[in-house]
């Protein structure tokens, strides 16, 4: 991070907002001290969770960018993304799902994609599938699953003839204890949007009579450069499930 920048960007919001440090200080919930380090460029020591504490106060966001050997750290996260849809798609067309992959949308004012729509014929129910190869920011999970969750519908009738009595969210997370760790340390808000976990989850799945919110975690299978180095590749063809209107 550029910390001189940074500094120069919290001083001149501030600036603009006509407050003092201890202004800003007291809406960020940290000290006036604090704060003047922030704007002097010594971000060094500063955690950043209170820089983002800092920067919310000013209507702004914080945004970190991580680089390395140029375009292929991008390219490293999305196959990670890649892998984990892959295995996910697997776990829903053994239970019975017909899947699509990253369904693309634009209603009204809002455009995304869903990493993974799905429908159960048999219980005329539609899945809005999140994908994350780490969880980041849970909070922004919540609100852009939800916000997902809620037009599916709406997508999947336009666009596949689904017409689903409910609507359900799966947030799928690699295992590991890295994630299972951040699960645990955020449960009490996650547990509220995604109750079903493990068993239960699987178990949904197979009988979806009711709008549950689960969370899965799936073993990633390694990349291909991983498995080169370790040895001759497996190969494995999986069968997508195939859709129609209904």
């Amino acid at each position: 991070m550029d910390g001189r920048r940074i500094g120069r960007v919290v001083r001149v919001l501030r600036h603009r907002l006509c407050w003092r440090q201890l202004d800003l200080a007291g809406r960020a919930g940290l000290s006036q001290s604090l704060v003047s380090l922030i704007e002097r460029g010594h971000i060094e020591a500063v955690a950043v969770g209170k820089l983002e504490a800092v920067l919310r106060a000013l209507d702004a966001d914080l945004v970190l960018l991580a680089r390395w050997r140029g375009g292929d750290l991008d390219r490293l996260l999305d196959e990670a993304h890649a892998r984990l849809v892959g295995v996910a798609v697997e776990l829903l067309t053994a239970a019975g799902w017909a899947v699509e992959v990253e369904v693309t949308y634009a209603v009204d004012f809002e455009q995304g994609s869903i990493d993974i729509l799905a429908w159960h014929s048999g219980s005329a129910a539609l899945l809005a599938v999140e994908v994350k190869s780490e969880l980041v920011s849970v909070e922004e999970t919540l609100r852009r699953h939800d916000a997902k969750a809620r037009l599916a519908a709406r997508i999947a009738v336009e666009r596949f003839g689904w017409r689903g009595r409910t609507v359900a969210r799966l947030l799928v997370l690699p295992e590991g204890t890295t994630p299972r760790r951040r699960v645990a340390r955020h449960d009490a808000v996650l547990a509220r949007a995604y109750p079903l976990r493990s068993i239960d989850a699987r178990a949904w799945l197979s009988a979806p009579t009711t709008a549950q919110g689960s969370l899965v975690f799936l073993p990633s299978p390694p990349s291909n450069r991983a498995r080169g180095r370790s040895g001759s590749p497996t190969r494995k063809r999986v069968r997508r499930a195939v859709t129609r209107s209904i």
